[in-house]
Formats: structure tokens, sequence, C-alpha cells
């Protein structure tokens, strides 16, 4: 049977962050109590208007296929949204729609890459880009950041990892999973580096725009040096700022030529996302914003609980992130150290495994992202939960010796 697949399909791996939540939902059912802290996705509801309007459009019969990559009214919304949110202008035929933004990504790679091709992405990063790259054909490489410089590629990392054979550089702030956000001024160092290699294009992600904490103020790539605009793919979407994960809405803006090559991949894939949820996404682009304005205090408060009762637990380091709703606290000094059962916590993998066995609470392991030691926690739950769950972690460091 295994000469029968691909053989690329052996160059990637499953989602870990899927795994784990499956896992997490397998013991729950089973009748264990567990936390799930795995999954990136906010626990409020879709906002009401959105939902209505996604019943407006049924009941108008607005339920067929689309152009490929998107209906007229949503890409002119998503121009609207990039003028007024990041002073980005785009015309609708430099956008493309697709089923939420690993389909933009995943679409501009294919589009794009060559058997040889590199592909900068800072680590720790989210856990699809590096297979994507490979199914693309492409070679990943990791530009590892470190708990020194809060996750944050420096500009003379970014510059050591580019080759002649570079072709992009994959940049998400606020980060998955680190929620480490580049001010200004940083990210003008690594766009700087950027000018100094015209054959390099950046591919931004910026889902977690909306989810920016205390003074970090969002900024993207082209905005901060308009010089980029012409080898820039801003990617952004409508899931984590509107809770609407289910929905299924990504979309990018960038050079025409580009977009057009994305629309080929997508026709000939899953052609046009779901006609129903694109004009939701119009209503969530052009609507009240109050949703955002509502859960951005509440994640923030969330994230300083977390912080708080994570840097209490024996042997646990955790930064405080910009953005974003995940935390990526490092272990480093529980390496070594041995549960009351007999187990050696000989990595974050071995640390996450027994935190859940022992006391219920699923975490995803640092391997999974490309910097270890280290586990990231998604914080997007009742702040009730999160207190549970963290003294649950707490009792487990303790136990170590």
């Amino acid at each position: 049977m295994s000469d029968f697949l691909s053989k690329t399909l052996e160059r990637v791996k499953p989602s870990p962050t899927i795994m784990i939540s499956a896992k997490a939902a397998e013991l729950k059912a089973a009748g264990r109590d567990v936390i799930a802290l795995s999954a990136g996705e906010p626990d409020f509801d879709t906002p009401d208007n959105i939902k209505d309007a996604a019943k407006a459009a049924m009941d108008a019969g607005k339920t067929k296929y689309t152009a490929p990559d998107g209906i007229p009214e949503l890409k002119q919304a998503i121009c609207d949204k990039f003028k007024r949110d990041n002073g980005l202008d785009y015309a609708p035929s430099q956008v493309s729609i697709s089923t939420g933004g690993k389909q933009v990504l995943y679409n501009a790679l294919m589009a794009t890459l060559n058997e040889g091709d590199e592909v900068v992405i800072p680590g720790p990063y989210w856990v699809s880009y590096p297979d994507m790259v490979l199914l693309a054909g492409g070679t990943p490489v990791v530009a590892e950041t470190s708990l020194q410089t809060q996750f944050k590629l420096t500009a003379d990392q970014l510059e050591a990892a580019i080759t002649p054979k570079t072709k992009w550089l994959i940049f998400n702030s606020p980060s998955n999973p680190s929620g480490a956000g580049y001010s200004r001024e940083e990210l003008k160092m690594l766009t700087d580096v950027l000018l100094r290699h015209p054959h390099v294009w950046v591919m931004t992600d910026d889902m977690y725009e909306h989810l920016a904490y205390g003074d970090f103020e969002f900024c993207t790539p082209a905005q901060v040096e308009p010089r980029l605009y012409d080898r820039t793919l801003t990617v952004n979407g409508v899931s984590k700022a509107y809770a609407m994960t289910g929905w299924r809405i990504g979309y990018a803006a960038g050079p025409e030529h580009l977009i057009s090559a994305m629309r080929k991949v997508q026709s000939q894939s899953t052609s046009n996302p779901c006609s129903i949820s694109q004009w939701a996404a119009i209503e969530a682009l052009n609507g009240p914003q109050d949703y955002i304005e509502m859960s951005r205090p509440i994640f923030e408060a969330r994230r300083d609980l977390v912080v708080d009762m994570l840097n209490a637990a024996k042997g646990i380091s955790c930064p405080t992130p910009d953005g974003a709703f995940y935390v990526y606290p490092s272990i480093a000094e529980c390496i070594g150290k041995t549960t009351p059962s007999g187990v050696v916590i000989e990595n974050d993998e071995v640390f996450a495994t027994q935190l859940l066995e022992a006391e219920g609470v699923a975490v995803v392991f640092g391997a999974a992202f490309g910097v270890s030691p280290n586990f990231r926690v998604s914080y997007a739950t009742s702040e009730e939960e999160l207190t549970d769950a963290c003294t649950r972690i707490q009792n487990f460091c303790q136990g170590l010796v």
C-alpha cells in the first residue's frame, strides 16, 4: 500500500495541534476530566449581525457557485479594510479569497515554488508552514529565535538565512505560537534586510492583527516599507478576529500576476469558497466592530492571568506576549526531572504527554513549532478553566524531582 501513496506525502506529517485536540476529545469522551488548551479557536460565538447576514444571503438565494476566488462585493470590502486599517491601496483584481487563510498560503506556495526554492520561516512557527512548503516542492529554512529575543527574528538572523535560492519569507505577527508582535521599528530592521535582497518576496500572516494588547500597535511589512509592496502578499482572514473559524474565509492581496496564478491553482482544486460565508464576511468587515472591542480586553485579562500563574510554576519561565491568544513558556528547568510515576522528562513532548496523563491538561509541545523545550497554551477559554488548568500545571511541575 505504501508504494501506492505519493512520495511527496512522505515529506510531511499530520498537524500536531489537531492530533492533540483529538486526543483530548477522545479522553473526554471516555469520561476523563480534561481541559484542552491546544486549539487556536476563540471560545466566543460568531456575532449576531454576521450570522444574520448569512441568513439573509440564504433567504435571497445566494447559494450558488461564485467566481473561483470570491465575489466582487467581498473583494471590495477587503480593499476597503486594507485601506482603512493598514493604509494599503489594492484593487479588487489584486485580491484572492479562499477557504481559510491556510488555503491562501498554500495556493501562493503552489503557484510560485519550484524544486530547490527555499522559504525562510522564523521559529517557533505555526505547524503548517514547513509542511505546506514541502508539499509545494520547496525547502523550508527555519531561522530559530529564542526566549532572549522574545521569540522575534533579528535582522542578523534574517540576513544569515537568506541565500540565492530564497524565494519567500513567511512572516507572522502577532505570532502563533509565541504571541510575539513586532513593533514598527523592529519590522523596519527586517524590511531593510529584504530591500537588499530583491529576489525575496514576503508572505505575511496577519490573522491575529486585531488581537494586540497594551502598548503594542500592529503593523504589516508593506505598510512599514512601501518599496516592498510589489513583492508582498498580505494575508488575513475573519477566523480569529470575528470568531468565524468554522466559516472558512481567508483572503490576501498582492501583485496582480501572483493573484492570477493563485486563482488558477484554486480553480483546479476547490474552486470558490462558500458563498454564504462570503456574504457573512462582508458584514464582518463592513459592519459594526463591537465584537473586536469587546473581546480584546477579555483576551488580554486572560493572558495576564496565564502568564502570572505559569511563572509561579516551578521550572517554568513564561514571557508576556504582545498579541494573539497564546503563550509559549520555556520548561528548560524541567528537563531531566522525573515524574512521581518514574518517567524522565527528556523533552517537551514527554512533558506534554505526562501532563495530559497526570493532570488532564492538553497543551502542544514545543517541538511541533520548531523551538524546544517549550509548550504552547491557547488561552481562548474562560478564566475559570484557565485558572483550573494552570493550577494543575503548577501541581504537575511541583511533583517533578
